[in-house]
């Protein structure tokens, strides 16, 4: 059996990063503030961050999907001196969903009333057009 073991994989022009085929790897993830002025912290594929209003934002896709097919996974915290944790609600289909944005909200465990989180995680699986 033989190993394969490199550094760094990339393009023929030996600077763009490879393309995945048929792999499970995630096409889009993206850790954010959701608090105050919605901002990025590390991503990959994701073009832009919007603030819709108090707890729901839209992520753009630098690269699109297949389709609007995609499996999303989201969660969130929100830690303050109030006791309660704030937890990631649902992906909010009734706003934007296709293959270049989604749309999420979070919502407070407790009471669920939409609430900005402090660590907004997103991870999307599916295809790249």
């Amino acid at each position: 059996m033989s190993d394969i073991r490199a550094t760094t994989i990339s393009a023929l022009n030996g600077t763009d990063p490879i393309t995945l085929t048929k792999q499970s790897a995630a096409k889009v993830w993206c850790n954010y503030n959701g608090t105050g002025t919605a901002s990025i912290r590390d991503s990959i594929n994701v073009a832009s961050l919007t603030d819709n209003g108090t707890g729901t934002h839209s992520i753009s896709f630098s690269n699109t999907m297949n389709n609007a097919n995609y499996s999303t996974q989201a969660t969130g915290a929100e830690t303050g001196s109030g006791g309660g944790a704030n937890q990631l609600g649902t992906l909010t289909r009734d706003g934007t969903y296709t293959s270049s944005i989604v749309s999420i909200s979070g919502t407070h465990t407790n009471s669920g009333n939409n609430v900005d989180n402090q660590r907004m995680l997103v991870t999307i699986h599916g295809d790249l057009a």
